[in-house]
């Protein structure tokens, strides 16, 4: 499975995010998350390995800093500086502080990059994350079922989680986010069975993001029952809301 050591890494080639500087900070050499998804790339949470001590404000803006110094003087492109690593990012109790110093840097060696955040929107609902989250460039929301029983099997949350609580958060972005999906199926559940899919995009509707991104499973999953769905399938499960106006970028 997929982990990663360091705070920044890359940049790699993003299917979404271009030339993607990747920022982990999260604890390192394992996955730390308050989401245990079947799909995750970084595998279950009981197997991660990490020693749970999170990198802090200092650590990370000089890392960062070092990382944009060193690619801009060597003419390497920088699209997107992306927080996502061996988890989820806001967990880090100095996210918001984060959020400023990484904004400083990109301002002055790659003005034109954007920030972008992957989340699983669980701590939405806390003012001083969501108001880092609506600093960034590009907030990339997780909402990938239209119930809490099928969040439930999919994502498997450690703690309280109730989806019309993260559904009316998002409401206060003004639709100034980007919203994510994974369409996929698998022996226990199909997030795009009628009235699961009926349900997600009412939700859409409510919340009105400004992109969606639709995509299908691309790495190694811990759950091997897992089935992905084409770009055309896909594409099809979305053209009421296309129909409607909605942006929406669909990854296979």
């Amino acid at each position: 499975m997929l982990h990663f050591d360091d705070i920044v890494f890359g940049p790699i080639s993003s299917r979404r995010l271009g030339s993607s500087l990747g920022v982990n900070i999260l604890p390192s050499k394992g996955k730390f998350c308050n989401f245990d998804c079947v799909y995750c790339e970084c595998g279950w949470n009981k197997d991660g390995v990490a020693e749970r001590v999170f990198p802090r404000l200092a650590e990370v803006e000089a890392a960062v800093e070092a990382k944009l110094a060193k690619a801009a003087s060597e003419g390497v492109p920088v699209d997107s500086i992306t927080f996502s690593g061996n988890g989820e990012p806001t967990m880090n109790p100095d996210f918001p502080e984060i959020i400023d110093a990484v904004i400083r840097s990109r301002d002055r060696y790659f003005p034109h990059a954007k920030v972008s955040v992957l989340s699983n929107a669980t701590l939405v609902g806390k003012q001083a994350v969501a108001e880092a989250l609506m600093r960034v460039d590009n907030p990339i929301l997780k909402i990938d079922a239209s119930t809490d029983e099928l969040v439930g099997v999919m994502n498997k949350p450690t703690g309280a989680y109730r989806l019309s609580e993260i559904v009316e958060a998002l409401k206060r972005f003004n639709g100034n986010f980007i919203l994510q999906t994974m369409f996929l199926k698998s022996k226990d559940f199909d997030t795009t069975a009628p009235e699961a899919l009926k349900g997600w995009m009412d939700i859409v509707r409510d919340i009105r993001p400004r992109e969606i991104m639709v995509y299908t499973i691309d790495r190694e999953t811990p759950d091997k029952s897992l089935e992905k769905y084409t770009v055309d399938e896909m594409a099809a499960f979305v053209q009421p809301l296309v129909d409607e106006g909605f942006k929406i970028q669909i990854r296979g």
